[in-house]
């Protein structure tokens, strides 16, 4: 057991990262003077990755796991065996900014009910616009679909101060997400069956349905390299779009929702496979299916894990439900920016 010097952990879960670790530890260290311990969580590397950290890095505490089961299943296993009243889960390919730890730490010392929040997320490689995993906070709509400020399908804004203020969100981005690591444990933390996609979004869901805030802070910023871990576009990446989906309506919805918009989501999904079939996109067809028998193969897993969840559920908090369809806003309407929607933002001072 890691116990840390401060009340709070950044935790890097890193699988062969040194390159990346070499890149972004000068900064991240020399900003943690006085304020926070940094973790290298080692998710069963094949490289030299923790000797070097050692190496270069003395003051980085290492956790060693000897198995790799993703990122959800590492960071759950890695911070089992760290002590702190914070964590931050950082991934290995951000860049942190200076000062970007206190307005973070102050927003969580300050409003004891926000479980978890994050900063701003900008794009490592243009650094003028928001990143896709995160942007400016995230919300969902009403038929589960994920969208965020800054990042609205396949749209980037560009940052002009726009999302510089603090406001309750639907979920906080797993790449840069400050929580208290009571909730966290409280909450059973990361799903590790979800593997490496919208595990962040389920924890935040959870939290939410057992009365606790999310939020982001706009005057931190954080940068992204994106799509490191799994590409972008790739039929992995699709697949754990679809069947993670899925997963989070049936473990979190409540029952008089799930009834029907469970069924109302797999037709849209249906809709959304002609689509690729009439376009000749034969591969993006054949992971749909792949996502959708893996969600029913396993149908009794995620029904336990909802049985779990209930039990968790106080008084549910469901700001950030978008009562709109992104869908329809965005490809109909053509609604592009996140200012273009009749969302009404809670802020919080």
């Amino acid at each position: 057991m890691i116990v840390c010097k401060h009340d709070t952990a950044v935790v890097v879960l890193s699988y062969n990262g040194k390159d990346l670790h070499q890149l972004f530890f000068p900064l991240l260290l020399s900003e943690s003077q006085g304020h926070y311990d940094v973790v290298l969580v080692d998710n069963a590397c094949t490289d030299d990755t923790a000797s070097v950290v050692e190496q270069l890095f003395p003051e980085v505490s290492i956790v060693r796991l000897t198995v790799n089961k993703g990122f959800a299943n590492g960071y759950y296993e890695g911070l089992k065996q760290i002590q702190a009243k914070y964590y931050v889960l950082l991934s290995a390919d951000f860049e942190v900014t200076p000062q970007w730890f206190q307005p973070l730490y102050r927003l969580m010392q300050q409003h004891t009910d926000i479980a978890a929040c994050q900063p701003k997320i900008k794009y490592y490689k243009d650094k003028s616009k928001f990143e896709y995993a995160g942007a400016g906070g995230g919300f969902i709509d009403k038929w589960g679909y994920l969208f965020c400020r800054g990042r609205i399908f396949f749209t980037l804004e560009e940052d002009h101060a726009q999302y510089d203020n603090t406001i309750e969100v639907f979920w906080a981005s797993g790449g840069c997400m400050f929580v208290r690591a009571e909730v966290y444990h409280a909450m059973g933390g990361l799903d590790a069956d979800l593997y490496a996609h919208m595990e962040e979004v389920d924890l935040c869901w959870r939290m939410k349905n057992a009365g606790h805030r999310i939020a982001y802070c706009g005057s931190s910023t954080v940068y992204h390299i994106g799509g490191s871990v799994i590409s972008y576009g790739s039929p992995q990446k699709l697949f754990y779009n679809y069947r993670n989906s899925l997963i989070l309506l049936l473990k979190n919805l409540a029952t008089q929702k799930l009834l029907w918009m469970l069924p109302f989501r797999l037709c849209l999904d249906g809709v959304s496979g002609l689509r690729c079939l009439l376009k000749g996109e034969f591969t993006e067809v054949k992971t749909i299916i792949k996502a959708h028998w893996s969600f029913f193969l396993s149908f009794n897993k995620w029904y336990r894990k909802r049985q779990a969840s209930k039990k968790l559920i106080k008084q549910q908090n469901e700001f950030g439900i978008y009562k709109n369809s992104i869908i329809v806003d965005y490809f109909l309407k053509k609604k592009h920016l996140f200012t273009d929607l009749p969302f009404e933002e809670k802020n919080i001072l």
